[in-house]
């Protein structure tokens, strides 16, 4: 049976989450809202720390493994992290080194040599083109193999973190003729001839955290950059694809729920400030509307977070969490721009105005609705799960 109370295993890594981002991220996160494009150089010694605290919370795990007890899921744990930083501000998060979307691909999809080889490195991860954004399955960017290379060639759109990370995991088709079967990954280290950073866009939310248009001419990689096998297996292939979306769309409900809680706390204490005072053991009705409006808000909220910790729970698991990911994504993403927009409305002027974060959690709280698969294209992924069809019989 799922636990619903934060794993004491992770309480530590947790508490330095909440701290960073009460006492890092949010100092700096008008700064780097304002100061578009420019690296926030203070996440390196974050990063540093983080990865230190994830080593001996992993060294923690594997000597309670050894003695019988259970072992706390790294899925959760993850979640629950990104929640307490998102908290502090989602493009900092975004920005954090070695914390890419291409890590997830790595992970999920790479050979052991592969992780070892790759590990440490901060990896961007390419799958949007101009005309392949939520159909991932229509993805353009060709790998042809010549010898012990492949050479790519396409033009990706809206890659996080496209111009800082280390490295790009492009997905790319291996032969167009053989549709998703022929999707494969591979891992282009950044200053590979071929490879080029064509523009960063300007953006509504998420400031800090840069994106990119990368453009692929003629750009030969090593052939045992591509993740896992290079058979056109379709479970291995496109399937890939799926499994990393599975992990990380999980994590993108978690940076909503972080967001909104962060908007909530916030107006509740703006609220309490104004005279208004939420009474959690009286019913709403015979509150204030301002307070009954919050408590609705943060009702939403928590049926999104138990969603986004049961698709971790089951990944722990090692179950299908398909359905449960793409409900969790959906929930928090809907939820997210709901409860920050209405802490705007909440709070007026003061929403309204850059003297407070609330007007930037609205804007930031938008994109995680879209971005990693669009609202509707959860809710189509839902149906189909729940029907029993397939992408070609619902469409």
């Amino acid at each position: 049976m799922i636990d619903l109370d934060d794993p004491a295993e992770i309480a530590p890594l947790l508490e330095l989450a909440h701290q960073a981002a009460e006492h890092l991220l949010r100092p700096i996160s008008r700064r780097y809202d304002l100061a578009e494009h420019e690296y926030p150089h203070e996440l390196d010694d974050l990063a540093d720390l983080i990865d230190g605290a994830a080593a001996r919370t992993a060294q923690d795990e594997a000597t309670r493994e050894a003695s019988g007890a259970p072992r706390t899921g790294t899925h959760l744990a993850s979640v629950l992290t990104v929640a307490e930083m998102c908290w502090g501000d989602v493009g900092l998060l975004l920005s954090l080194p070695r914390r890419g979307l291409g890590n997830a691909a790595i992970t999920a999809l790479a050979t052991q040599e592969q992780r070892e080889r790759f590990s440490g490195v901060w990896a961007a991860m390419a799958i949007t083109e101009p005309e392949a954004g939520s159909d991932s399955a229509a993805i353009r960017t060709t790998a042809s193999r010549d010898g012990d290379h492949y050479v790519l060639n396409g033009e990706k759109i809206f890659v996080t973190s496209g111009e800082r990370a280390d490295c790009v995991v492009v997905w790319a088709t291996l032969d167009r003729a053989l549709g998703r079967a022929a999707i494969k990954s591979f891992v282009v280290p950044k200053g590979t001839p071929g490879l080029k950073v064509e523009r960063l866009e300007r953006k509504l939310g998420i400031r800090s955290s840069d994106t990119a248009t990368i453009r692929l001419v003629d750009c030969r990689v090593p052939a045992e950059n591509l993740l896992g096998s290079p058979d056109l297996d379709v479970r291995q292939g496109f399937g890939g694809a799926m499994t990393t979306f599975d992990h990380t769309r999980p994590t993108v409900a978690a940076m909503a729920v972080g967001c909104a809680r962060a908007a909530l706390d916030l107006t509740r204490d703006l609220l309490r400030d104004a005279g208004v005072e939420v009474d959690y053991e009286r019913p709403a009705l015979v509150q204030p509307a301002a307070a009954a409006r919050l408590l609705a808000l943060e009702a939403d909220l928590e049926s999104a977070r138990l969603l986004m910790m049961k698709a971790a729970w089951m990944a722990d698991r090692g179950e299908p969490n398909s359905l449960e990911a793409s409900m969790a994504k959906a929930k928090a993403g809907r939820v997210g721009t709901a409860v920050t927009l209405g802490c705007v409305e909440l709070c007026g002027t003061v929403g309204y105005a850059e003297s407070e974060l609330l007007e930037k959690w609205a804007r930031d709280a938008k994109i995680l609705d879209i971005f990693e698969g669009t609202q509707q294209i959860q809710l189509l992924i839902v149906a189909r799960r729940l029907l029993g069809l397939t992408s070609a019989q619902l469409r």
